[in-house]
């Protein structure tokens, strides 16, 4: 009860720290006082109730939000339960997605007559929609989670669609330049604090202009950004691009 008690008194923060330097009693307060906010979000992904004692997901997404307890770092520039929040959707995501491609396998039983044989591809033909249905879902809630990073940025995906760069090798160079801040930690670091391009300290890494590169500013910055988070969706669309 004491232990509990001093535990209250700690910052949210504190005790991330404290439980990343080993302090079990603090991981497992954290991991019991925010369970529901482990179903929440659990239940956002599948759009349906999630029972904490039964559903698997529960059990993903609280392994999950232990993950982010213990990789959390505060450089990251986001709170803990928004950078939380993403991992725990992410995992259930995942493991969603790697249900769906289990396959079923099939009835070898002798009595496995031609009308079940019609029912089992019904059966396949509805988990296919599902499928579909779900993926759609998946990509509408990360472009919701990209408009709200832009936010971040002071972006939107209106300005996006105006300032991008018509020439494909406009936008190749546009992206090499996004990677390049996102694999280099101390632009990173900046990017992540400022919300804003280090345009002195990028010419430095670029060959690009400085007039190209506050050009571009916007679109670099939105590639930077999914570059920078755990979008599954979108950065299938930068594969290959600017490398």
């Amino acid at each position: 009860m004491i232990q509990n008690q001093s535990l209250k008194e700690k910052s949210l923060e504190e005790m991330i720290v404290s439980i990343q330097q080993g302090d079990k009693v603090a991981q497992n307060y954290l991991l019991k006082t925010y369970q529901p906010f482990i179903a929440k979000c659990v239940s956002e992904v599948c759009k349906r109730y999630i029972d904490p004692k039964k559903d698997d997901e529960f059990s993903i997404g609280l392994a999950a939000f232990n993950e982010a307890i213990m990789t959390y770092s505060a450089d990251r520039g986001s709170s803990f339960l928004s950078f939380a929040k993403l991992v725990v959707k992410r995992k259930v995501i995942d493991y969603i997605r790697f249900m769906q491609k289990t396959p079923v396998s099939a009835s070898l039983d002798e009595n496995y007559d031609e009308e079940q044989m019609e029912n089992a591809s019904e059966i396949v033909a509805v988990k296919e929609i599902y499928q579909q249905q779900q993926e759609a879902w998946f990509r509408r809630e990360e472009i919701a989670e990209f408009k709200e990073k832009l936010s971040e940025y002071k972006l939107t995906l209106t300005e996006l669609t105006e300032v991008s760069p018509k020439h494909r090798d406009a936008r190749d160079s546009a992206v090499r330049t996004a990677r390049i801040l996102y694999h280099d930690p101390e632009l990173k670091a900046f990017v992540e604090r400022k919300k804003k391009l280090p345009i002195k300290d990028l010419m430095k890494k670029v060959d690009v202009s400085k007039k190209t590169l506050e050009r571009n500013r916007k679109y670099i910055l939105a590639i930077f950004i999914v570059l920078n988070e755990d979008f599954i969706y979108l950065k299938d669309y930068l594969k290959g691009v600017g490398n």
